[in-house]
């Protein structure tokens, strides 16, 4: 199938907040799927647009600060999401991004009451509604010391025992995640290597656990992410 040339190709705008920070996988299957990426980086002081008129939708990825920290990038991306759901722009936001929009909707992002971390892989359970949207990983990566709460009107997706809300529906387009399905291997070992002083954390998994169980449970975690960016943002339409 040829590909479309890039003045019509739909654009994804993806939110990271680092300067060595990636999409990722998911950046390569949007890319592969027929969109193009408008990454903007906010801590380094990169404009997010006043209107998504012209995208296909957005990604607000995840990165180490709190979605309750008082920087200024914190406080202006969480306002900023009135912007999909006003214009019902398909959004996905991801551990610090589902973060922010939980506490826009009003809901709370907190640690969990006796320390636990969840930083390696755990168990995922998908609920009625989420079974009956598509098929979920057994197992997720996940990378954090905060979880939320559900908020009000939101549909719950899957659960989990330390953090129970994982995934979740809001409205027609809105949906926010908590765990990592865009790590590519090189994009762990990364992680693996910097964020090694957090494995000491109540209920974090040596490193070794996080590289071996990529090997049994990556293949299913990115099958699903497949399956999910096209429930999020379709198939784009060819120009």
């Amino acid at each position: 199938m040829p590909s479309m040339s890039p003045a019509h190709r739909p654009k994804i705008l993806v939110v990271l907040h680092q300067e060595t920070s990636s999409p990722g996988r998911v950046g390569h299957l949007l890319l592969e799927t027929g969109f193009d990426l408008d990454i903007r980086r906010p801590p380094l002081g990169d404009p997010l647009p006043e209107t998504l008129e012209h995208y296909a939708g957005a990604v607000v990825f995840g990165g180490p600060m709190s979605a309750n920290d008082s920087d200024e990038f914190v406080r202006r991306e969480t306002d900023w999401l009135s912007v999909p759901l006003k214009e019902n722009r398909p959004f996905l936001g991801i551990c610090l991004g589902a973060q922010m929009l939980v506490n826009h909707l009003g809901g709370k992002v907190a640690g969990h009451g006796e320390g636990k971390v969840e930083i390696g892989w755990y168990p995922l359970k998908a609920t009625e509604a989420g079974k009956k949207m598509m098929h979920w990983p057994e197992m997720v990566y996940q990378f954090h010391r905060e979880g939320f709460s559900l908020p009000s009107d939101a549909t719950l997706l899957a659960t989990a025992e330390t953090y129970p809300n994982q995934a979740f529906r809001y409205g027609d387009n809105a949906w926010g995640i908590q765990f990592h399905a865009e790590l590519t291997r090189l994009m762990m070992h990364r992680w693996v290597v910097h964020g090694a002083h957090r494995f000491e954390l109540p209920g974090a998994q040596p490193g070794r656990d996080h590289l071996g169980g990529r090997l049994i449970w990556d293949m299913h975690l990115k099958r699903w992410l497949v399956d999910f960016l096209h429930h999020v943002f379709g198939q784009p339409a060819r120009g």
